[in-house]
């Protein structure tokens, strides 16, 4: 019989990339930078352990957005009461494009300590620098062409 393979801490090999996000839709931009993050595009991927890579997002400012979700609202509830807030999506890409882009890719990840863990190796820029060259990033294509 064959045994399970677990991972061990030391044993993961994490690598990094880089994701230019100029004129990527938000949604489609998360959900394939989520799975990166996971691990889930490597054969030892396991949902009990952090095996996924770092992933550094360019170019944050000039994602786009679909239809009509520039108008749609994100609620949230500050913890007081009265404290229900809200901001429009398009609001939010103009002030802070970078919390947008942190907010979509959390939104897919599991919301446990290890998504806590997971979301920790996300490192986005609303510009085209990064402070991130000593790691040596390979350019990550996400493009999906037709």
């Amino acid at each position: 019989m064959n045994r399970t393979y677990q991972n061990k801490q030391g044993t993961i090999d994490q690598k990094w990339y880089v994701v230019d996000a100029a004129g990527m839709p938000v949604g489609r931009l998360a959900a394939q930078v989520a799975q990166i993050l996971r691990g889930k595009n490597k054969p030892t991927f396991q949902y009990n352990a952090d095996c996924g890579d770092f992933v550094v997002i360019i170019n944050a400012a000039q994602v786009v957005l679909t239809g009509n979700k520039k108008d749609e609202l994100i609620y949230w509830h500050t913890g007081w009461p009265g404290g229900l807030r809200n901001i429009s999506r398009g609001k939010m890409l103009e002030d802070d494009p970078v919390k947008l882009v942190e907010k979509a890719v959390w939104g897919m990840t599991p919301k446990t300590k290890l998504g806590h863990q997971i979301i920790k190796k996300l490192k986005v820029y609303a510009g085209a620098e990064h402070p991130h060259e000593a790691q040596n990033p390979q350019p990550l294509n996400i493009r999906k062409d037709k």
